[in-house]
Formats: C-alpha cells, sequence, structure tokens
C-alpha cells in the first residue's frame, strides 16, 4: 500500500473518504469498511486523503491542539483496514486559499482520479470551508463522480467519539478511552537515558522520549501497558508524571518492564495502554514508595492473568 503523495498515478478511478481521522476510533472504522466494500464492489480504488499538519496547526498557530495520534501512527492505524492508498496532503496556507472548484479539480479529479465520494452532510472545504456537500454533488455532475452522504448519526459518533476519547485520556478514563478507539490507546518514543531511579528502587525503568510536542498524553498516573520487543508482548507498569517524591524530577514517561531484563537505549517502542491503576502520590520516604510500586505490580500481574484468560 503506498502512502506518498508524490507523483503518484492514479489510473484506476477511486472511490475516497476525507477527514482528519484523529484515532481512527470505532466511527472512522465504520467508514473505512464502507470504503473498502464500495472500492471492491465498483473495482475502484480505496483511498483515504487525509491532512497534515492538522489545519489549526497552521491557521491558529497559537491554539495548542493535542491529537491522539502523531502522523505516522495515523498512518499504522489506518493501514490495517485494507485501503488501497492512504494519501496525506500536506496542509498550508496556500493550500487553505485554493478555491472550492480548485480544489475539487486538482486534488480529487485530476490527482486522484474520484469517481465516488463518501463524505459526510456537513463537511465543508474550499477557502473559508465555504464549501458544502450539495456543492460537492454540483462538482460531482460537471468532473462525473457521485457523491455518498453519511448519515446525521455515523457523523456524530465520527465528531462526539474524538472529543470523549481526548477527554476521557486527559480525565485518566483508559476503558472508555480504549472503548471508544476499539483498541489501546498508545504512545510510541524512543528510549533515552534518565537519572536511573527506578533502579534504586529495583524498579527499572524505560524512559520513553515522544518527539512529537502535538501528541496527547493522558493525565498523571501509574498505568498496566505492554508491548512488542523483539515479536515478543511483554507487559509493565508505565508512570507518567513528575515522581514526586523525588526533587527535580521532570515530567517523564518511564516504563517497568516484567520480566526483561535487556538494555533499551535508542529503541523505538510503541507502548500500549490497558488500564490506570492510580493517581501519582508524594510518599513520605522511599520506602513508602517501594512499598507502593509492590502492591502496584501484584495489581496489575493479576490484571494481566485476567486478559490473557
Amino acid at each position: 500500500m503506498k502512502t506518498n503523495t508524490k507523483n503518484i498515478e492514479h489510473k484506476q478511478p477511486s472511490v475516497i473518504t476525507i477527514g482528519t481521522f484523529d484515532g481512527v476510533h470505532i466511527g472512522h472504522q465504520k467508514i473505512l469498511k464502507r470504503l473498502v466494500e464500495t472500492g471492491k464492489k465498483n473495482d475502484l480504488k480505496s483511498i483515504v486523503l487525509t491532512f497534515f499538519p492538522h489545519p489549526r496547526m497552521v491557521l491558529q498557530p497559537d491554539f495548542d491542539i493535542k491529537l491522539l495520534h502523531a502522523i505516522n501512527e495515523r498512518k499504522h492505524v489506518l493501514s490495517q483496514f485494507g485501503l488501497d492508498q492512504i494519501v496525506i496532503k500536506k496542509f498550508t496556507k496556500a493550500f487553505s486559499d485554493l478555491s472550492a472548484q480548485d480544489y475539487v479539480k486538482q486534488i480529487l479529479v485530476d490527482e486522484l482520479n474520484a469517481k465516488h465520494i463518501i463524505i459526510g452532510y456537513d463537511h465543508h472545504f474550499g477557502k473559508n470551508r465555504t464549501a458544502n456537500i450539495d456543492d460537492l454533488k454540483t462538482f460531482g455532475q460537471q468532473y462525473d463522480f457521485t457523491v455518498e452522504e453519511i448519515s446525521a448519526q455515523d457523523i456524530k459518533d465520527v465528531a462526539v467519539s474524538s472529543t470523549k476519547i481526548r477527554q476521557s485520556l486527559l480525565d485518566g478514563d483508559i476503558e472508555t478511552a480504549n472503548s471508544f478507539l476499539g483498541y489501546p490507546y498508545f504512545i510510541s518514543g524512543t528510549v533515552i537515558k534518565g537519572k536511573g531511579v527506578g533502579r534504586t528502587l529495583n524498579f527499572p525503568t524505560a524512559n520513553i522520549h515522544i518527539n512529537e510536542t502535538y501528541k496527547l498524553i493522558p493525565k498523571d498516573g501509574v498505568f498496566v501497558v505492554k508491548s512488542l520487543i523483539d515479536g515478543e508482548t511483554i507487559y509493565g507498569m508505565m508512570n507518567i508524571g513528575k515522581n514526586p517524591t523525588f526533587k527535580d524530577h521532570k515530567h517523564a514517561v518511564e516504563v517497568h518492564f516484567f520480566n526483561l531484563n535487556q538494555n533499551l537505549y535508542d529503541t523505538t517502542l510503541k507502548i500500549e495502554i490497558l488500564h490506570r491503576l492510580r493517581h501519582e502520590f508524594k510518599f513520605d520516604s522511599i520506602d513508602l514508595l517501594k512499598k507502593q510500586l509492590q502492591k502496584d505490580k501484584l495489581e496489575a500481574l493479576k490484571l494481566i492473568s485476567n486478559y490473557n484468560e
């Protein structure tokens, strides 16, 4: 499956859906399945057209937007749904100034050879987002493509669920977020050297550096997580926060993996978040912290055994 957007030949007619698809949650997944089914049924190439950076990053740079997915994460999740192509269009100020007709002609028709477009009734596009689905249907008559309208209920699922997922993560409600996503929320990053505090507690940790500042990090606390390391699923506990028992500890994401004894420095990991165990606390002594970590580990292992039954 191709994901590049330069020098693409789209000789085969296509069916397209368009959107940000942040989270690629259960609402999005219904649309993607419909897209793929329509493509197979009508011998059309199934294409998702998505955009990066997020329009608000370009048009409202002072707005501190947090996204569920870094762009590579979004591409990775989208690739699981049997699409023929993912087209990531770079969103720029110049792109936002394209008229509705130029956008349709240059991108949808000339670049992507659209013959069928699956889109929401409230979709707006073109300069200042002034064109709507009725305009798209009119352009369809002019440029020989049809438009399928996603129902209001599906659009409600798509719009509301993304908001709920973000809020759930900020509230520390991992279960609700995961139920809307249809898979565990995850973060991706590179293991870097930390202060080695975990090792002194007999809980050595991998410090995860996340490059993308726009990536949404869940509420501080202790979590049950899993990761695929050298082809094997490894479970562990993750702490998000400042580790307030120790002074001058910067906000960090640290993972203690169970039954793993290897150097992970410079390794890129995908950490799936399964459950939130507790808030982050400041303990009166290191011994009390050690005892709590042992309790956390026992609770985590109990939950993990339930997952694997």
